[in-house]
C-alpha cells in the first residue's frame, strides 16, 4: 500500500506566522528552496519527511499537528451545511469540500458563520411577531453554538487552564478537598452545605459559598472546584476568553462557566496522572472513576481532553445524548463528527442504553467515509435527591477509531477483522449516502429520488 501524502499548507502558513518568519527565512531553515516552501503552503506538494523533521527539530513543532483533525471537522461541517434545503443547485463534490477546507480554512469558517446567521434569521422571521419593536431584534450569533464551536475546534484541550489545574492538583500533595477550601479561604470565602433547589450558590457580596447536601461526593467537590477557578484563576480565565473573541457577552459568559468546568475536571484528573492510569487500566472507566473520586461521566469526558501536544492520548469523541435523542454534550478529538442540527444517528449504540441501564453496550460502527470506530454506550441517571425531584437521565457515548480499539479493556473478543461485525451509522440522514437505511428521515441531498406509485419498498422513493 503506498503512504499516506501529507498535505498540510495551512498548519505551515500558520506556523510561519505565529513565529513571524518570511517564506525565504522558513525555508532557508527548513532546508528547502523557496519555490519548493511555497508549493507545500499552496498544498501542491506533500510535506516530506525531511521537512517534518526539521519542524520537529528547528522549532520544536508537534508534528502531530500536521494531521490536525480541523479539515475533517470544516469538511463535515459543510456538508451539513449545504445539506439545507436553501441550496437547490448542484452539492459541491466531496473533494472541492477538502481543498476548501485544507486550502482555505478561513474562507471554509466564514462560509459556515454566514450559513449559521441565515438560519439564525430565518428563526427570527419565524417569530417576527415577538421579534418586532424590540431593541436588541438585530442578528447576533447564538451564544451556545458560538462556545460549543470555540471547544469543538481546540480539540476539546485549552493547555493554559490545563496546566494551571494540573499544577494545583500537584500542590495539593493528593488532598485535592483541603487545597480547594485553603484556597477559598484565602480570599475569606466560607463553605456551607445545605438542602437547596440547585447544586452550588455563590454569594459574592458575603463571600458565602453554599453547596447542595444532596448532591453526590464527586459533584460537591467539582462544584467546589469550580468555584476555586472562578475566584482563583480569574485572570487566566479572562485572558483565554480575551484570545477567543467571542462576538457577544452572553457567549463569553458561557465560555467562562466551560473555562471553570474544565479547570475542576483537569484538577480532579490531572493530565499525566490521569493519562498514565488510563494507558495502565487499559480505559476502564470504572476502574478511573474509582481511582479519582469521579462520575463516569466525567471520566469518560476527561478522556476526549486528552489532547496535549507531545503527550496525547487516544482521539476520543464524547457526546451525551438525552431520551428524546438531543445531543446536550458533544466533543470529539476523531474524524467522527455529530450532527450540529437534530438529533444523532438510531443506528448509533447510544440510544439503546436507555433500555438496558447499568451496563456498557459496544458497538463497531462505520461511517459512510469508510471510516471504523469502536463505540461504547451506558446511561446515567441523576437523581433530585428528594421525593417529587424527577431523575434527569442521559446516555453518555465514547469512542475511537478501530485501530485504538486493542487499547481499551472493552474492545476485547470484538472481533474488529470482520468486516461484517460493522455496524453502518451515519451522522445526518440529509447528508447520508447510503440506501437502504431502515431509519431514514429525510432523502439525502446529493441524490435524486425516484417514485414509483406501484410500489413501497423500504422507503416511499427510491435513491438513484
Amino acid at each position: 500500500m503506498a503512504p499516506h501524502k501529507l498535505y498540510a499548507g495551512a498548519k505551515l502558513r500558520e506556523l510561519r506566522g505565529r513565529i513571524g518568519c518570511t517564506q525565504k527565512i522558513f525555508a532557508e531553515k527548513l532546508g528547502v528552496s523557496l519555490p519548493y516552501l511555497n508549493q507545500m503552503e499552496n498544498n501542491n506538494r506533500p510535506v516530506s519527511t525531511t521537512v517534518v523533521l526539521a519542524l520537529a527539530q528547528e522549532f520544536g513543532f508537534d508534528v502531530t499537528e500536521l494531521q490536525s483533525g480541523d479539515e475533517a471537522r470544516l469538511v463535515g461541517d459543510m456538508r451539513e451545511a449545504l445539506a439545507d434545503p436553501i441550496f437547490t443547485s448542484t452539492t459541491p463534490p466531496l473533494v472541492d469540500l477538502r481543498l476548501a477546507a485544507s486550502n482555505a480554512p478561513a474562507l471554509a469558517r466564514a462560509f459556515l458563520e454566514l450559513h449559521t446567521a441565515y438560519r439564525q434569521t430565518h428563526e427570527r422571521l419565524a417569530s417576527l411577531d415577538e421579534a418586532l419593536g424590540r431593541e436588541d431584534s438585530r442578528l447576533s450569533a447564538s451564544p451556545w453554538e458560538e462556545v460549543r464551536d470555540f471547544f469543538h475546534y481546540c480539540d476539546n484541550y485549552i493547555d493554559a487552564v490545563d496546566r494551571a489545574a494540573e499544577h494545583f492538583a500537584t500542590t495539593a500533595a493528593g488532598d485535592i478537598d483541603s487545597a480547594a477550601r485553603s484556597a477559598l479561604a484565602e480570599d475569606g470565602v466560607r463553605i456551607v452545605y445545605a438542602d437547596i433547589d440547585g447544586i452550588r450558590h455563590y454569594d459574592p457580596t458575603t463571600r458565602v459559598l453554599t453547596l447542595s447536601a444532596k448532591a453526590a461526593a464527586a459533584t460537591q467537590r467539582f462544584q467546589l472546584l469550580l468555584q476555586v477557578a472562578l475566584i482563583k484563576q480569574e485572570n487566566l480565565l479572562e485572558a483565554t476568553l480575551d484570545l477567543a473573541r467571542f462576538q457577544s457577552p452572553q457567549a463569553r459568559s458561557i465560555a467562562k462557566v466551560g473555562l471553570a468546568n474544565y479547570f475542576a475536571g483537569a484538577a480532579l484528573m490531572p493530565y499525566e496522572a490521569f493519562l498514565t492510569a488510563a494507558q495502565n487500566t487499559r480505559h476502564d472507566l470504572e476502574r478511573l472513576a474509582d481511582q479519582f473520586g469521579v462520575s463516569l461521566e466525567q471520566a469518560a469526558h476527561r478522556l476526549s481532553t486528552l489532547q496535549r501536544p507531545g503527550a496525547k492520548g487516544i482521539p476520543f469523541f464524547f457526546v451525551r445524548v438525552d431520551p428524546a435523542g438531543t445531543i446536550t454534550k458533544r466533543h470529539s478529538a476523531t474524524t467522527l463528527q455529530f450532527a450540529r442540527f437534530g438529533g444523532a444517528c438510531p443506528l448509533w449504540n447510544v440510544h439503546s442504553a436507555f433500555e438496558t441501564p447499568g451496563r456498557w453496550l459496544r458497538q463497531l460502527a462505520q461511517t459512510p467515509d469508510g471510516v471504523r470506530y469502536f463505540c461504547l454506550a451506558r446511561d446515567v441517571s441523576k437523581p433530585g435527591g428528594a421525593w417529587g425531584v424527577p431523575t434527569r437521565r442521559y446516555a453518555i457515548g465514547l469512542g475511537c477509531e478501530v485501530k485504538h480499539a486493542s487499547k481499551l479493556v472493552y474492545a476485547d473478543h470484538m472481533m474488529a477483522e470482520d468486516t461484517d461485525a460493522f455496524e453502518p451509522i451515519g451522522i445526518s440522514c440529509r447528508i447520508c449516502e447510503r440506501k437502504s437505511c431502515p431509519h431514514r428521515s429525510v432523502p439525502p441531498l446529493e441524490r435524486q429520488l425516484s417514485v414509483d406509485p406501484n410500489e413501497r419498498g423500504m422507503l416511499p422513493y427510491q435513491l438513484d
